[in-house]
């Protein structure tokens, strides 16, 4: 039997430190980590790689119910995938694991606060960018691409596909910038 926790945070600034501290002092043999939005499982391929690996007897933790998902459904389908392969999960904050059935029942409704927690989340951001446009402060979220360096290059004859090589970015996001038409 083999403890592994899991660590999340959504954003790169955020620190993964007490998490990854509290599972080894819980024990846990391999703790993985990464900073990856919780709102659904895509991209999130270090838990994704402890599904794979779960053996019978073995046990997913983590520190509270939200680092495992936001989303109900995403959540109680990890528990099923998890069970399926004989394993459980252990939440340590408030402590409750899927060994008991009363485990399930917490974990249900815990997901169901952690979705609706979420909901808030965006609303209040929503409404604060509101007023923020309102008031005339709001100055959209920080630019990740040079526009001018990607229009400079366009107009030197680079297809969109060398652009982004050259930005570091998708092509999708170069056609954000100068259109479709650049083919």
């Amino acid at each position: 039997m083999a403890r592994i926790g899991y660590a999340r945070v959504s954003t790169i600034d955020q620190d993964l430190e007490v998490q990854t501290t509290r599972l080894k002092a819980e024990g846990c043999d391999i703790v993985r980590s990464e900073k990856v939005s919780g709102a659904s499982r895509t991209g999130r391929a270090e838990l994704a790689t402890i599904i794979e690996f779960l053996r019978p007897d073995d046990e997913l933790m983590v520190t509270r119910l939200d680092r495992l998902g936001r989303d109900t459904r995403d959540v109680l389908n990890l528990i099923y995938e998890v069970e399926q392969k004989g394993a459980f999960v252990t939440i340590l904050d408030p402590h409750i694991s899927t060994r008991g059935e009363m485990g399930h029942v917490v974990i249900t409704v815990l997901g169901m606060v952690a979705q609706m927690e979420r909901r808030f989340i965006k609303e209040r951001q929503r409404e604060g960018i509101e007023r923020a446009k309102r008031s005339g402060t709001y100055k959209g979220g920080k630019r990740r691409i040079d526009r001018d360096r990607v229009l400079a290059l366009r107009d030197q004859g680079l297809s969109p596909t060398a652009i982004a090589q050259e930005v570091g970015c998708s092509r999708m996001q170069i056609y954000r910038i100068v259109g479709p038409s650049s083919s």
